[in-house]
């Protein structure tokens, strides 16, 4: 199992990731503010002006309509029974909320050590960091001790092979690769067979970007799929979507088209640090039945830690 951050990790919130991680928060955060920052100034009452900016907050930041919906319902049923007597309550709540909502986003990354090699592909549109979140995750996993190979399967992107070729010398470990333009189904296929020649523990496979509209790139995803099946008809055994969060309800879709494609078993949720859109995570727990493994806020190896929704709220509503 991979690192979890924890609430209780003081050392971890002193600094380090947890710092970078309301750094790269800071544009989201910057959009609550003026709903979610003010409950916060002095012990007010709560009226319907504080309830109507707090809407409007969340909206903003692509929590999306239902949830905002029943979070608002919620804490005004609260507000009623008068649980909540002031807008530091009412704050408090609010994250009590926001942290439920992304629970059912949690599930640790486990790399089953029977499975030799641990066949991991990685999917998703242009532009939005596959290749870099393969090179980052190497890195932590040979870290850990593992043995992990990688393969340049995004034989379109002109630089792909190469940039993957980069961070395996980074990480130090092996790339298996063919020149632009070869068959990625090829490619990937020999991967595997290198891995499992070599008793490697974990081989991540990079794809090639495209939009999840063009069905011919489907079908050559889908190609990759049944070839490496027949190596082993368990692999892949995870099929990670990367996301920009900058796309913000964008993202549901492509998670739909992914899915209906490959099959999906988690999601990798980059650039956070860009982005006044990181609410998207809500709308995600709430529709699409898929874990976040990992969460990326900068471009740095450390920027990449698995998803913690305790740490995430409170990096989202925090003030200082």
């Amino acid at each position: 199992m991979i690192e979890k951050l924890s609430d209780n990790d003081t050392e971890q919130r002193k600094g380090g990731f947890w710092q970078r991680l309301k750094s790269g928060l800071s544009k989201t955060r910057g959009q609550l503010a003026e709903g979610v920052g003010n409950l916060l100034l002095g012990e007010k009452e709560i009226d319907e002006s504080v309830m109507e900016e707090l809407e409007t907050a969340l909206l903003l930041t692509d929590v999306g309509t239902d949830t905002t919906r029943e979070i608002m319902a919620e804490l005004a049923q609260r507000v009623k029974r008068r649980e909540l007597n002031d807008t530091r309550a009412l704050h408090g709540a609010l994250a009590g909320l926001l942290k439920d909502a992304l629970a059912p986003l949690v599930r640790p990354f486990e790399i089953d050590p029977a499975a030799r090699p641990f066949v991991v592909f990685f999917v998703g549109v242009n532009g939005v960091g596959k290749t870099t979140t393969i090179g980052k995750l190497a890195q932590r996993l040979k870290g850990e001790g593992r043995s992990v190979m990688l393969a340049a399967g995004d034989t379109f992107r002109a630089a792909a092979v190469e940039q993957l070729q980069q961070w395996g010398e980074r990480a130090g470990v092996p790339v298996v690769a063919q020149k632009q333009g070869s068959d990625s189904a090829s490619v990937v296929y020999d991967a595997v067979q290198a891995a499992k020649s070599r008793g490697v523990d974990v081989l991540m496979a990079d794809t090639a970007g495209r939009l999840q509209a063009k069905s011919n790139l489907m079908e050559e995803l889908k190609k990759v799929r049944r070839v490496v099946s027949r190596l082993d008809e368990r692999a892949p055994h995870e099929v990670l979507l990367v996301l920009d969060a900058g796309v913000g309800q964008n993202a549901l879709s492509q998670v739909r088209e992914f899915d209906a494609a490959v099959g999906l078993t988690g999601l990798v949720i980059t650039k956070l640090d860009g982005t006044a859109k990181a609410g998207v995570l809500f709308a995600i727990a709430r529709q699409i039945a898929k874990p976040v493994y990992f969460i990326g806020v900068g471009e740095g190896v450390e920027d990449l830690k698995p998803f913690d929704p305790d740490a995430f709220v409170d990096a989202l509503l925090a003030t200082d």
